[in-house]
């Protein structure tokens, strides 16, 4: 009986070694690692912080191997008072370490935080910026250096997201009045792979969203808002940027909802819902007799709604290069001062010289272009050295007052096709290109 008992005893034993087996083979080598990361850097522990329960929601499901840095377990205290730079700081200094980590801004806290870099190119790839809390910005006093030109800075990363539920407030009331430099408040430069979604960025001291120098941009499902009458608070700023998506956005801001800006191609900007503003613009481009290279622009499927302009291109006098390759196509206006317009005359200030050379215009498609206009419906200002080439199809523009005041359709040095009838009628373009010398500029340069 004793050595039956000790048999099963044995046989128990036996089994549980191997169930702990086949479940370690289960769990496999990424486990594994995952502990051997720890112990080599000594990060913290995966915070189940109380905002989330005792289980992480879904959102903020990665893979095995990444790890979680709650701001809170750095020092950060989210009083909405408290300076949370440092803490910031730290918690990002260790999430740069590991690739895939998250840092994690949880909902319910406010972040007060200064100026601040999160930077690479040392950082591991495929960061996730997890913001379902607060950030807020200091107000103009002397938390603020002197020409600083952003206030969240994101720079040589590879694979970095922001995402979350959360806002990013600039409190930019107390600079909107102030003459100056302004910062950004939210840049990315020299980044790739990088995606924005989900969260609110609100009342900035000048541009909202800026990136610079990146490739393989994602925007989508976020908000940008700011009062109509906030001076230089351009929603989303690119350039020299290139393969950027902007989708499914609401862009509210008291300039231009987008600004498309010079080294930027392969843009496509889809269902966004833009005013107050001053419009989707590409521009302003070649001032100080600068050379500039923009192409394969496409905005489409978007509303544009009690704005100042609604579809721009605009660029100053003397400057070189070209934008080429733009479709604007189903865009639906809604009492827009100008919704089609060329601008190839800007001048920000009123006093500028007459110059010969121009910034080449040419390939730009307007298709199903609707809705109301308080001014005039289109106005191609184009150059004598340069023509601007256009084509347009199904254009249908009401006046929102029927009077003797309302514009007309405007043509200067434009030329091209009317594929099908317009409302207004658009007499003033020209079919030949005109026979005029042009200028020693022209978009071929921007193929060197």
């Amino acid at each position: 009986m004793k050595n039956q008992n000790m048999k099963i005893c044995i046989s128990g034993i036996m089994l549980t070694i191997f169930v702990l087996v086949c479940f370690m083979q289960h769990e496999g080598v990424d486990a594994a690692r995952e502990m051997q990361h720890r112990r080599g850097s000594r990060v913290m522990k995966e915070t189940f912080y109380p905002a989330y329960g005792e289980t992480i929601p879904s959102s903020l499901q990665y893979r095995k191997t990444s790890t979680i840095f709650n701001v809170l377990a750095f020092g950060a205290k989210g009083d909405g008072t408290t300076d949370d730079t440092k803490a910031f700081e730290a918690a990002w200094l260790a999430a740069c370490k590991l690739e895939a980590s998250t840092m994690v801004l949880p909902k319910g806290s406010v972040f007060l935080v200064k100026p601040i870099s999160f930077a690479g190119p040392d950082c591991e790839s495929n960061i996730v910026f997890q913001l379902d809390g607060k950030i807020i910005a200091p107000k103009r006093s002397g938390s603020w250096e002197s020409g600083l030109l952003q206030w969240l800075e994101f720079t040589k990363l590879n694979g970095i997201t922001i995402r979350g539920t959360g806002v990013i407030d600039g409190q930019g009331s107390g600079w909107w009045s102030e003459s100056g430099t302004k910062p950004t408040a939210v840049r990315f430069y020299g980044s790739s792979d990088v995606t924005v979604t989900g969260i609110t960025i609100q009342n900035s001291q000048q541009t909202h969203l800026k990136f610079d120098n990146c490739q393989s941009v994602q925007v989508f499902d976020i908000t940008i808002s700011s009062p109509g009458d906030s001076p230089n608070t351009d929603g989303i700023h690119l350039q020299n940027s290139q393969d950027v998506t902007i989708h499914s956005t609401k862009l509210a801001c008291g300039d231009d909802c987008v600004s498309i800006q010079t080294g930027s191609s392969g843009v496509n900007i889809q269902n966004v819902d833009c005013g107050p503003g001053h419009g989707i613009s590409i521009g302003s481009l070649g001032k100080d007799n600068t050379r500039v290279c923009v192409s394969n622009i496409t905005v489409r499927d978007t509303k544009i709604h009690d704005t100042m302009t609604g579809v721009r291109i605009k660029t100053w006098q003397g400057g070189s290069g070209s934008v080429q390759g733009v479709t604007f196509s189903n865009i639906q206006v809604s009492e827009v001062e100008t919704p089609i317009i060329i601008d190839q005359y800007y001048c920000d200030g009123g006093n500028c010289q007459n110059e010969s050379s121009a910034v080449s215009v040419s390939d730009i498609s307007y298709q199903n272009i609707r809705g109301t206009y308080t001014r005039n419906p289109i106005r191609f200002a184009c150059s004598d050295s340069s023509p601007c080439d256009v084509n347009l199809d199904t254009i249908q523009l009401q006046p929102v007052h029927k009077n003797d005041d309302m514009g007309k359709p405007f043509c200067l040095n434009a030329y091209g096709e009317l594929k099908t009838s317009t409302n207004p009628p658009i007499d003033c373009l020209m079919a030949v290109k005109p026979s005029k010398k042009q200028s020693q500029y022209s978009y071929d340069s921007c193929k060197d």
